[in-house]
């Protein structure tokens, strides 16, 4: 997902946080991929090194566990906040100091309208993800959601924990991770809940007329193709 970075950091600095100080923690097994991009006063980018999986579904579940651990070695002394977002996506307009709140998500851009019997969640009792059918409230993205460091780090602990505990069974939630987070922001409410403008992909959905924004979007993309390098 290198590919995806320069578009990533040249938007990010035109609308993410301007004025403020920002870190862009980038988690990658190939550092020496990343791209130079020119940065304003304050605002940096940090190179976290990963290990590689031999399936994209490993890799989307090992960030949990990926931000879990850099949070306690890092992110905790270094920042108040941490916005965890999907990379292979651009910023299309202003996202500010707006989204932050002790714990928030984002409404899943193919759900926002849905009826909750609709919603994708995990529905197998064996597994740790599992919501009832008479629960849930909204169906987040996995890929935009965030807080305090503190209150990341106890999300990411939980839902690296639940997918251990399923592993051991032998069991994959539906979504991988996005399967976890729906489950923990369920019991876990979010202080703050992100419309679907913060994360929207205009090549899947019909922009509905009340969507007055788009602010973070996705890149198109060869899914296989990607996935397979």
């Amino acid at each position: 997902y290198v590919v995806f970075l320069k578009l990533f950091l040249e938007t990010a600095e035109k609308y993410f946080m301007v004025g403020h100080r920002v870190n862009y923690y980038i988690f990658t097994d190939r550092p020496a991929d990343v791209p130079q991009v020119p940065l304003g006063e304050g605002r940096q980018v940090v190179v976290l090194e990963v290990r590689n999986y031999s399936r994209w579904q490993d890799i989307s579940m090992h960030r949990m566990e990926m931000i879990r651990n850099f949070s306690q070695q890092r992110f905790l002394h270094e920042v108040d906040y941490l916005v965890c977002v999907d990379v292979d996506m651009k910023f299309s307009d202003h996202v500010g100091v707006e989204i932050l709140a002790p714990l928030f998500g984002t409404l899943h851009p193919g759900f926002y309208a849905a009826p909750r019997q609709s919603f994708t969640y995990e529905r197998r009792p064996l597994s740790q993800a599992y919501i009832p059918r008479d629960e849930g409230d909204f169906y987040y993205a996995g890929g935009f959601f965030g807080g305090s460091v503190p209150e990341v780090q106890r999300l990411t602990t939980a839902c690296h924990q639940a997918m251990v505990a399923d592993k051991a069974k032998g069991i994959e939630a539906v979504w991988h991770d996005e399967s976890h987070l729906n489950r923990y922001l369920l019991y876990h409410k979010p202080s703050k809940v992100l419309s679907p403008e913060y994360l929207w992909d205009e090549h899947m959905l019909q922009r509905p007329p009340f969507l007055r924004k788009l602010r973070y979007v996705a890149v198109p993309k060869n899914h296989a193709e990607i996935r397979n390098r």
